[in-house]
Protein backbone atom coordinates (compact mmCIF):
# COMPACT_ATOMS: atom_id res chain seq x y z
CA UNK A 1 0.00 0.00 0.00
CA UNK A 2 1.46 3.34 -0.94
CA UNK A 3 2.30 6.60 1.66
CA UNK A 4 -0.44 8.48 0.77
CA UNK A 5 -3.40 5.16 1.09
CA UNK A 6 -1.52 4.54 4.86
CA UNK A 7 -2.07 7.92 5.65
CA UNK A 8 -6.12 8.30 4.15
CA UNK A 9 -6.63 4.99 6.30
CA UNK A 10 -5.67 6.72 9.39
CA UNK A 11 -7.68 9.85 9.31
CA UNK A 12 -10.47 8.17 7.81
CA UNK A 13 -10.07 5.32 10.76
CA UNK A 14 -9.97 8.49 13.06
CA UNK A 15 -13.12 9.98 11.02
CA UNK A 16 -15.19 6.96 11.32
CA UNK A 17 -14.62 6.62 14.88
CA UNK A 18 -15.25 9.86 15.87
CA UNK A 19 -12.14 11.47 16.94
CA UNK A 20 -12.66 14.24 14.12
CA UNK A 21 -16.22 15.42 14.93
CA UNK A 22 -18.11 16.79 12.03
CA UNK A 23 -17.72 20.63 10.85
CA UNK A 24 -14.70 20.44 12.59
CA UNK A 25 -11.01 20.88 10.91
CA UNK A 26 -8.61 18.30 10.10
CA UNK A 27 -4.60 19.40 10.67
CA UNK A 28 -3.46 20.82 7.87
CA UNK A 29 -1.29 19.62 5.05
CA UNK A 30 2.29 20.88 6.27
CA UNK A 31 1.27 19.44 10.28
CA UNK A 32 0.22 15.97 8.62
CA UNK A 33 3.74 16.24 6.45
CA UNK A 34 6.00 16.99 9.70
CA UNK A 35 3.91 14.88 12.01
CA UNK A 36 4.41 11.90 9.73
CA UNK A 37 7.67 12.02 7.94
CA UNK A 38 5.97 12.28 4.53
CA UNK A 39 5.86 15.18 1.29
CA UNK A 40 3.23 17.55 0.94
CA UNK A 41 2.23 16.44 -2.43
CA UNK A 42 1.56 12.86 -0.54
CA UNK A 43 -0.87 14.52 2.17
CA UNK A 44 -2.60 15.86 -0.27
CA UNK A 45 -2.88 12.81 -2.32
CA UNK A 46 -4.28 11.10 1.02
CA UNK A 47 -6.88 14.35 0.92
CA UNK A 48 -8.03 13.50 -2.20
CA UNK A 49 -8.64 10.11 -1.56
CA UNK A 50 -10.65 10.96 1.58
CA UNK A 51 -12.57 13.94 -0.64
CA UNK A 52 -13.46 11.06 -3.03
CA UNK A 53 -14.66 9.18 -0.25
CA UNK A 54 -16.94 11.48 1.06
CA UNK A 55 -15.21 11.43 4.19
CA UNK A 56 -13.19 14.99 3.69
CA UNK A 57 -14.41 18.37 2.32
CA UNK A 58 -12.29 21.29 1.04
CA UNK A 59 -13.00 24.65 1.81
CA UNK A 60 -10.81 27.44 -0.25
CA UNK A 61 -7.92 29.26 1.77
CA UNK A 62 -9.44 26.99 5.28
CA UNK A 63 -8.36 23.92 4.95
CA UNK A 64 -10.13 20.24 5.28
CA UNK A 65 -13.03 19.48 7.17
CA UNK A 66 -14.96 16.97 8.61
CA UNK A 67 -18.65 17.15 6.78
CA UNK A 68 -21.22 17.93 8.65
CA UNK A 69 -23.18 15.61 6.49
CA UNK A 70 -20.82 12.76 8.74
CA UNK A 71 -23.69 13.79 11.96
CA UNK A 72 -25.06 10.41 11.37
CA UNK A 73 -28.84 9.61 12.24
CA UNK A 74 -29.17 6.07 15.41
CA UNK A 75 -27.89 2.90 14.67
CA UNK A 76 -30.78 0.36 14.29
CA UNK A 77 -31.42 -1.71 16.78
CA UNK A 78 -30.23 -5.17 17.84
CA UNK A 79 -32.82 -7.96 17.54
CA UNK A 80 -33.92 -10.11 20.52
CA UNK A 81 -32.25 -13.89 20.27
CA UNK A 82 -34.48 -16.03 18.91
CA UNK A 83 -36.24 -18.83 21.07
CA UNK A 84 -36.20 -22.00 18.87
CA UNK A 85 -35.16 -22.36 14.90
CA UNK A 86 -38.20 -21.52 12.56
CA UNK A 87 -39.07 -22.83 8.70
CA UNK A 88 -38.37 -19.74 6.68
CA UNK A 89 -41.48 -18.04 5.23
CA UNK A 90 -41.89 -14.55 2.90
CA UNK A 91 -41.21 -16.67 -0.63
CA UNK A 92 -44.27 -14.31 -2.38
CA UNK A 93 -42.72 -10.73 -0.40
CA UNK A 94 -39.18 -12.30 -2.52
CA UNK A 95 -40.83 -12.98 -5.31
CA UNK A 96 -42.85 -9.70 -5.83
CA UNK A 97 -38.96 -8.23 -5.94
CA UNK A 98 -36.63 -9.81 -7.72
CA UNK A 99 -39.70 -10.72 -10.37
CA UNK A 100 -39.80 -7.17 -11.28
CA UNK A 101 -37.57 -6.54 -14.25
CA UNK A 102 -34.78 -4.10 -12.92
CA UNK A 103 -35.00 -1.65 -15.91
CA UNK A 104 -38.16 -1.45 -16.19
CA UNK A 105 -40.53 1.14 -15.49
CA UNK A 106 -40.32 0.57 -11.60
CA UNK A 107 -37.65 2.54 -10.16
CA UNK A 108 -35.96 -0.14 -7.95
CA UNK A 109 -34.94 1.23 -4.54
CA UNK A 110 -34.16 -2.47 -2.87
CA UNK A 111 -32.65 -4.46 -5.02
CA UNK A 112 -28.90 -5.82 -4.78
CA UNK A 113 -27.96 -4.41 -8.69
CA UNK A 114 -24.42 -2.46 -8.62
CA UNK A 115 -23.92 0.26 -10.87
CA UNK A 116 -22.89 -1.52 -14.11
CA UNK A 117 -22.65 1.66 -15.77
CA UNK A 118 -18.78 2.83 -15.00
CA UNK A 119 -16.20 2.91 -18.10
CA UNK A 120 -14.22 0.81 -16.45
CA UNK A 121 -16.46 -2.34 -17.54
CA UNK A 122 -16.20 -0.89 -21.30
CA UNK A 123 -12.52 -3.66 -21.55
CA UNK A 124 -14.86 -6.24 -20.14
CA UNK A 125 -17.43 -6.10 -22.84
CA UNK A 126 -14.73 -5.93 -25.24
CA UNK A 127 -13.43 -9.15 -24.24
CA UNK A 128 -17.07 -10.37 -24.32
CA UNK A 129 -16.95 -9.35 -28.04
CA UNK A 130 -13.88 -10.43 -29.13
CA UNK A 131 -14.01 -13.82 -28.04
CA UNK A 132 -17.36 -14.54 -29.14
CA UNK A 133 -16.20 -13.37 -32.84
CA UNK A 134 -13.37 -15.67 -32.33
CA UNK A 135 -16.30 -18.90 -32.81
CA UNK A 136 -14.07 -21.03 -31.10
CA UNK A 137 -15.49 -24.94 -30.20
CA UNK A 138 -13.63 -24.29 -26.86
CA UNK A 139 -16.03 -21.33 -25.98
CA UNK A 140 -19.08 -23.14 -27.16
CA UNK A 141 -18.15 -26.54 -25.20
CA UNK A 142 -19.09 -28.03 -21.92
CA UNK A 143 -15.75 -27.35 -20.41
CA UNK A 144 -15.19 -29.31 -17.02
CA UNK A 145 -16.86 -28.72 -13.66
CA UNK A 146 -14.74 -27.50 -11.33
CA UNK A 147 -14.59 -23.95 -13.72
CA UNK A 148 -11.82 -22.67 -16.75
CA UNK A 149 -8.33 -22.82 -15.00
CA UNK A 150 -7.56 -19.63 -16.21
CA UNK A 151 -10.35 -18.09 -14.28
CA UNK A 152 -9.44 -19.87 -11.41
CA UNK A 153 -5.99 -19.54 -11.25
CA UNK A 154 -7.29 -15.45 -11.30
CA UNK A 155 -9.13 -15.91 -8.12
CA UNK A 156 -6.78 -17.50 -6.16
CA UNK A 157 -4.80 -14.40 -6.98
CA UNK A 158 -7.43 -12.18 -5.43
CA UNK A 159 -7.80 -14.07 -2.18
CA UNK A 160 -4.80 -12.83 -1.44
CA UNK A 161 -6.26 -9.59 -1.08
CA UNK A 162 -8.44 -10.72 2.15
CA UNK A 163 -5.32 -13.19 3.22
CA UNK A 164 -7.18 -16.49 1.89
CA UNK A 165 -4.43 -18.90 0.66
CA UNK A 166 -6.22 -20.77 -2.17
CA UNK A 167 -4.86 -22.88 -5.06
CA UNK A 168 -6.65 -22.76 -8.00
CA UNK A 169 -7.65 -27.08 -7.32
CA UNK A 170 -9.75 -25.69 -4.08
CA UNK A 171 -11.90 -23.59 -5.90
CA UNK A 172 -14.92 -24.36 -7.93
CA UNK A 173 -16.47 -21.57 -10.87
CA UNK A 174 -20.63 -21.43 -9.63
CA UNK A 175 -23.07 -19.98 -11.61
CA UNK A 176 -22.83 -16.96 -9.25
CA UNK A 177 -22.84 -16.57 -5.62
CA UNK A 178 -26.49 -17.97 -5.08
CA UNK A 179 -25.45 -21.18 -6.51
CA UNK A 180 -22.63 -21.37 -4.53
CA UNK A 181 -24.29 -20.86 -1.23
CA UNK A 182 -26.77 -23.63 -2.03
CA UNK A 183 -24.54 -26.11 -2.99
CA UNK A 184 -22.69 -25.77 0.21
CA UNK A 185 -25.96 -26.20 2.08
CA UNK A 186 -26.63 -29.42 -0.01
CA UNK A 187 -23.10 -30.45 0.62
CA UNK A 188 -23.55 -29.88 4.62
CA UNK A 189 -27.32 -30.59 5.12
CA UNK A 190 -30.07 -32.88 5.51
CA UNK A 191 -33.77 -31.76 5.34
CA UNK A 192 -34.86 -30.71 9.15
CA UNK A 193 -31.10 -29.62 9.79
CA UNK A 194 -30.67 -26.51 11.36
CA UNK A 195 -28.55 -23.54 10.10
CA UNK A 196 -27.63 -20.25 12.43
CA UNK A 197 -28.04 -17.07 10.34
CA UNK A 198 -26.94 -13.64 11.16
CA UNK A 199 -30.45 -11.92 11.16
CA UNK A 200 -31.40 -9.81 9.12
CA UNK A 201 -29.90 -11.87 6.84
CA UNK A 202 -29.88 -12.21 2.65
CA UNK A 203 -33.40 -13.30 1.34
CA UNK A 204 -31.86 -15.89 -1.05
CA UNK A 205 -30.16 -17.62 1.68
CA UNK A 206 -33.63 -17.78 3.65
CA UNK A 207 -35.75 -19.08 0.35
CA UNK A 208 -32.29 -22.02 -0.19
CA UNK A 209 -33.03 -23.02 3.70
CA UNK A 210 -36.48 -22.70 2.82
CA UNK A 211 -36.14 -24.79 -0.53
CA UNK A 212 -33.98 -27.86 0.81
CA UNK A 213 -36.28 -28.53 3.96
CA UNK A 214 -33.93 -26.61 6.58
CA UNK A 215 -34.42 -24.46 9.75
CA UNK A 216 -33.05 -21.12 10.45
CA UNK A 217 -32.04 -19.92 13.72
CA UNK A 218 -31.57 -16.08 13.60
CA UNK A 219 -29.00 -14.77 16.16
CA UNK A 220 -28.78 -11.38 17.25
CA UNK A 221 -26.43 -9.28 15.46
CA UNK A 222 -24.81 -5.78 15.81
CA UNK A 223 -25.12 -3.46 13.37
CA UNK A 224 -21.74 -2.78 13.50
CA UNK A 225 -19.91 -5.60 14.66
CA UNK A 226 -21.81 -8.33 13.48
CA UNK A 227 -23.31 -11.63 15.35
CA UNK A 228 -23.80 -11.72 18.92
CA UNK A 229 -21.07 -14.90 19.89
CA UNK A 230 -22.21 -15.21 23.50
CA UNK A 231 -25.37 -15.45 21.40
CA UNK A 232 -24.58 -18.13 19.37
CA UNK A 233 -22.49 -20.13 22.07
CA UNK A 234 -25.90 -20.56 24.34
CA UNK A 235 -27.66 -21.40 21.17
CA UNK A 236 -24.40 -24.12 20.10
CA UNK A 237 -25.13 -25.78 23.86
CA UNK A 238 -29.07 -25.75 23.24
CA UNK A 239 -29.54 -26.85 19.24
CA UNK A 240 -28.02 -29.05 17.00
CA UNK A 241 -26.80 -26.80 15.18
CA UNK A 242 -25.23 -28.37 11.46
CA UNK A 243 -23.79 -25.18 9.83
CA UNK A 244 -23.42 -21.46 10.00
CA UNK A 245 -24.00 -19.41 7.53
CA UNK A 246 -23.00 -15.45 7.51
CA UNK A 247 -21.73 -12.32 5.70
CA UNK A 248 -19.06 -11.02 8.04
CA UNK A 249 -17.50 -8.78 5.76
CA UNK A 250 -19.46 -5.45 4.39
CA UNK A 251 -22.58 -7.59 5.21
CA UNK A 252 -25.78 -7.32 3.44
CA UNK A 253 -28.14 -5.79 4.78
CA UNK A 254 -26.90 -4.26 7.50
CA UNK A 255 -23.29 -3.43 5.87
CA UNK A 256 -21.13 -4.08 8.99
CA UNK A 257 -17.39 -5.55 9.14
CA UNK A 258 -17.14 -8.08 11.83
CA UNK A 259 -13.80 -7.33 13.78
CA UNK A 260 -11.13 -9.73 13.16
CA UNK A 261 -10.60 -10.75 16.67
CA UNK A 262 -14.65 -12.06 16.24
CA UNK A 263 -14.05 -13.80 13.32
CA UNK A 264 -11.39 -15.72 14.82
CA UNK A 265 -13.23 -16.41 17.62
CA UNK A 266 -16.08 -17.93 15.63
CA UNK A 267 -14.02 -19.97 14.27
CA UNK A 268 -12.60 -21.71 17.24
CA UNK A 269 -16.18 -22.03 18.37
CA UNK A 270 -16.92 -23.86 15.05
CA UNK A 271 -13.96 -26.11 15.78
CA UNK A 272 -15.37 -26.46 19.40
CA UNK A 273 -18.41 -27.84 18.26
CA UNK A 274 -17.13 -29.43 15.04
CA UNK A 275 -19.61 -27.64 12.66
CA UNK A 276 -19.11 -25.76 9.16
CA UNK A 277 -18.43 -22.02 8.54
CA UNK A 278 -20.38 -21.02 5.17
CA UNK A 279 -18.99 -17.72 4.54
CA UNK A 280 -20.82 -15.38 1.87
CA UNK A 281 -17.76 -13.07 0.82
CA UNK A 282 -19.78 -11.32 -2.06
CA UNK A 283 -19.10 -8.14 -0.91
CA UNK A 284 -15.67 -7.69 0.90
CA UNK A 285 -13.91 -6.37 -2.11
CA UNK A 286 -16.18 -3.40 -1.87
CA UNK A 287 -14.92 -2.23 1.57
CA UNK A 288 -14.49 1.40 1.71
CA UNK A 289 -11.19 0.97 3.75
CA UNK A 290 -7.91 -0.88 2.74
CA UNK A 291 -6.49 -3.46 2.89
CA UNK A 292 -10.10 -5.42 2.68
CA UNK A 293 -11.33 -7.27 5.24
CA UNK A 294 -9.88 -10.81 6.13
CA UNK A 295 -11.97 -13.34 5.53
CA UNK A 296 -12.90 -16.10 8.18
CA UNK A 297 -11.36 -18.85 6.01
CA UNK A 298 -8.41 -16.99 6.02
CA UNK A 299 -7.82 -18.48 9.94
CA UNK A 300 -9.30 -21.46 9.02
CA UNK A 301 -6.93 -24.62 9.14
CA UNK A 302 -8.64 -27.59 9.02
CA UNK A 303 -10.86 -26.93 6.56
CA UNK A 304 -14.49 -26.31 7.61
CA UNK A 305 -14.96 -22.56 5.98
CA UNK A 306 -16.56 -22.86 2.73
CA UNK A 307 -16.01 -19.56 1.47
CA UNK A 308 -18.34 -18.28 -1.21
CA UNK A 309 -18.48 -15.29 -3.74
CA UNK A 310 -18.74 -14.28 -7.09
CA UNK A 311 -18.65 -10.75 -9.22
CA UNK A 312 -22.00 -10.28 -9.55
CA UNK A 313 -21.70 -7.13 -7.21
CA UNK A 314 -17.96 -6.26 -7.96
CA UNK A 315 -18.60 -6.32 -11.94
CA UNK A 316 -22.02 -7.21 -13.40
CA UNK A 317 -25.01 -9.64 -12.18
CA UNK A 318 -25.48 -11.02 -16.07
CA UNK A 319 -21.96 -12.33 -15.93
CA UNK A 320 -23.27 -15.30 -13.66
CA UNK A 321 -20.10 -16.05 -11.99
CA UNK A 322 -19.43 -17.21 -8.44
CA UNK A 323 -17.48 -19.07 -6.80
CA UNK A 324 -16.81 -21.30 -3.79
CA UNK A 325 -13.53 -22.60 -2.07
CA UNK A 326 -15.43 -25.37 0.32
CA UNK A 327 -12.55 -26.87 2.03
CA UNK A 328 -12.64 -30.55 3.39
CA UNK A 329 -16.00 -30.94 1.05
CA UNK A 330 -14.95 -29.94 -2.32
CA UNK A 331 -15.86 -33.25 -3.68
CA UNK A 332 -19.18 -32.97 -1.77
CA UNK A 333 -20.20 -29.81 -3.06
CA UNK A 334 -18.45 -30.84 -6.63
CA UNK A 335 -21.57 -33.25 -6.58
CA UNK A 336 -23.82 -30.87 -5.64
CA UNK A 337 -22.34 -28.20 -8.39
CA UNK A 338 -23.30 -30.70 -10.87
CA UNK A 339 -26.52 -31.81 -9.82
CA UNK A 340 -27.07 -28.05 -10.38
CA UNK A 341 -26.16 -26.26 -13.55
CA UNK A 342 -23.60 -29.17 -14.06
CA UNK A 343 -20.90 -26.98 -16.06
CA UNK A 344 -21.27 -22.85 -16.08
CA UNK A 345 -20.75 -21.05 -19.46
CA UNK A 346 -17.00 -20.69 -20.66
CA UNK A 347 -17.32 -17.49 -22.93
CA UNK A 348 -18.11 -14.89 -19.93
CA UNK A 349 -15.49 -17.06 -17.65
CA UNK A 350 -12.69 -16.79 -20.38
CA UNK A 351 -13.16 -13.15 -20.62
CA UNK A 352 -13.22 -12.68 -16.65
CA UNK A 353 -9.93 -14.03 -16.72
CA UNK A 354 -9.02 -12.11 -19.47
CA UNK A 355 -9.95 -8.67 -17.64
CA UNK A 356 -8.43 -9.73 -14.25
CA UNK A 357 -5.09 -10.78 -16.03
CA UNK A 358 -4.68 -7.89 -17.70
CA UNK A 359 -4.51 -5.99 -14.48
CA UNK A 360 -8.49 -4.04 -15.26
CA UNK A 361 -10.13 -5.47 -11.84
CA UNK A 362 -8.56 -3.61 -9.49
CA UNK A 363 -9.00 0.14 -10.85
CA UNK A 364 -12.51 -0.96 -11.65
CA UNK A 365 -12.77 -1.28 -7.37
CA UNK A 366 -11.44 1.38 -6.42
CA UNK A 367 -13.62 3.55 -8.80
CA UNK A 368 -16.54 1.63 -7.27
CA UNK A 369 -15.52 1.79 -3.69
CA UNK A 370 -15.57 5.19 -3.89
CA UNK A 371 -18.77 6.22 -5.64
CA UNK A 372 -20.19 3.66 -3.01
CA UNK A 373 -18.99 5.84 -0.27
CA UNK A 374 -20.27 8.87 -1.68
CA UNK A 375 -23.82 6.86 -1.99
CA UNK A 376 -23.28 5.91 1.43
CA UNK A 377 -23.49 9.49 2.47
CA UNK A 378 -25.95 10.71 0.14
CA UNK A 379 -28.34 8.57 0.96
CA UNK A 380 -27.96 8.53 4.49
CA UNK A 381 -28.69 12.68 3.95
CA UNK A 382 -31.32 12.23 2.05
CA UNK A 383 -33.04 9.69 4.07
CA UNK A 384 -32.38 12.05 7.49
CA UNK A 385 -34.18 14.63 5.76
CA UNK A 386 -36.98 12.95 4.40
CA UNK A 387 -38.08 10.10 6.42
CA UNK A 388 -39.98 10.64 9.89
CA UNK A 389 -38.36 11.63 12.87
CA UNK A 390 -36.75 8.96 15.17
CA UNK A 391 -35.94 6.88 11.50
CA UNK A 392 -32.68 4.64 12.39
CA UNK A 393 -30.01 3.93 9.85
CA UNK A 394 -26.98 1.38 9.53
CA UNK A 395 -23.61 3.06 8.49
CA UNK A 396 -22.41 0.12 6.05
CA UNK A 397 -18.66 -0.49 5.84
CA UNK A 398 -18.52 -1.47 2.34
CA UNK A 399 -21.23 -1.96 -1.01
CA UNK A 400 -23.82 -0.19 -1.40
CA UNK A 401 -27.08 -1.01 0.78
CA UNK A 402 -28.40 0.72 3.64
CA UNK A 403 -30.81 -0.61 6.32
CA UNK A 404 -33.54 1.56 7.76
CA UNK A 405 -35.59 0.94 10.39
CA UNK A 406 -38.79 3.13 11.25
CA UNK A 407 -40.93 2.68 14.26
CA UNK A 408 -42.20 -0.51 15.67
CA UNK A 409 -45.30 -1.26 13.71
CA UNK A 410 -44.60 0.47 10.38
CA UNK A 411 -45.48 -1.76 8.01
CA UNK A 412 -42.57 -2.30 5.03
CA UNK A 413 -45.21 -4.37 2.96
CA UNK A 414 -48.19 -1.78 2.74
CA UNK A 415 -45.44 0.88 2.05
CA UNK A 416 -44.38 -0.76 -1.31
CA UNK A 417 -48.18 -0.65 -1.93
CA UNK A 418 -48.69 2.95 -1.64
CA UNK A 419 -45.64 3.57 -3.74
CA UNK A 420 -46.52 1.48 -6.53
CA UNK A 421 -48.63 4.35 -8.28
CA UNK A 422 -45.57 5.98 -8.30
CA UNK A 423 -43.08 3.24 -10.04
CA UNK A 424 -41.06 2.80 -7.14
CA UNK A 425 -40.57 0.11 -5.39
CA UNK A 426 -38.47 -0.95 -2.02
CA UNK A 427 -36.79 -3.99 -0.37
CA UNK A 428 -39.43 -4.68 2.68
CA UNK A 429 -37.39 -5.78 5.80
CA UNK A 430 -39.38 -9.12 6.87
CA UNK A 431 -37.81 -10.80 3.52
CA UNK A 432 -34.79 -10.45 5.40
CA UNK A 433 -35.91 -12.89 8.23
CA UNK A 434 -36.71 -16.53 8.56
CA UNK A 435 -39.88 -15.50 10.79
CA UNK A 436 -40.53 -12.37 8.62
CA UNK A 437 -39.36 -9.89 11.64
CA UNK A 438 -38.21 -6.59 10.50
CA UNK A 439 -41.37 -5.48 8.72
CA UNK A 440 -40.99 -2.10 10.08
CA UNK A 441 -37.68 -2.22 8.06
CA UNK A 442 -36.31 -1.50 4.70
CA UNK A 443 -33.17 -2.24 2.70
CA UNK A 444 -32.38 0.85 -0.09
CA UNK A 445 -29.54 0.54 -2.60
CA UNK A 446 -27.60 3.25 -3.54
CA UNK A 447 -25.44 2.52 -6.24
CA UNK A 448 -26.60 4.30 -8.56
CA UNK A 449 -27.64 7.68 -6.28
CA UNK A 450 -25.94 9.53 -8.98
CA UNK A 451 -28.59 9.16 -11.51
CA UNK A 452 -31.37 11.20 -12.26
CA UNK A 453 -34.92 10.73 -10.32
CA UNK A 454 -32.93 8.87 -7.34
CA UNK A 455 -33.28 11.54 -4.68
CA UNK A 456 -36.68 12.27 -5.67
CA UNK A 457 -37.75 8.88 -5.60
CA UNK A 458 -36.25 8.69 -1.66
CA UNK A 459 -37.80 11.69 -0.63
CA UNK A 460 -41.25 10.47 -1.85
CA UNK A 461 -40.17 6.92 0.08
CA UNK A 462 -39.43 9.10 2.87
CA UNK A 463 -43.02 11.20 2.20
CA UNK A 464 -45.15 8.36 2.08
CA UNK A 465 -43.59 6.67 4.88
CA UNK A 466 -44.42 9.80 6.96
CA UNK A 467 -48.05 9.75 5.97
CA UNK A 468 -48.09 5.60 7.00
CA UNK A 469 -47.28 6.38 11.02
CA UNK A 470 -49.22 9.84 10.96
CA UNK A 471 -52.55 7.32 10.18
CA UNK A 472 -51.53 5.22 13.56
CA UNK A 473 -53.48 5.96 16.68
Amino acid sequence: MTLYMNLAELLGTRIEQGLYRPGERLPSVRALSQEHGVSLSTVQQAYRQLEDNGLVEPRPKSGYFVPLSRQKPALPQVGRAAQRPVEVSQWDQVLELVGTPPYGEVLQLGRGIPDVSAPTLKPLLRSLSRLSRRQSLRELSYGCVEGEILLREQVARLALDSATRLAPEDIVITTGCHEALSAALRAICQPGDIVAVDSPSFHGVMQALKGFGLKALELPTDPLSGINLEALEMALEQWPIKAIQLTPSCNNPLGYVMPEANKHALLELAQRYDLAIIEDDIYGDLAYRYPRPRSIKSFDEDGRVLLCSSFSKTLAPGLRIGWIAPGRYLQRVLHMKYMGTGMSAQLPQLALAEFIGEGLYQPHLRRMRGQYARGREQMTAWVSQAFPAGTRVSQPQGGFMLWVELAQGFDSQRLNRLLAPHRIQVAPGSIFSAAGKYRNCLRLNFATWQQAGIEAAVRRVGATAAELLAERP
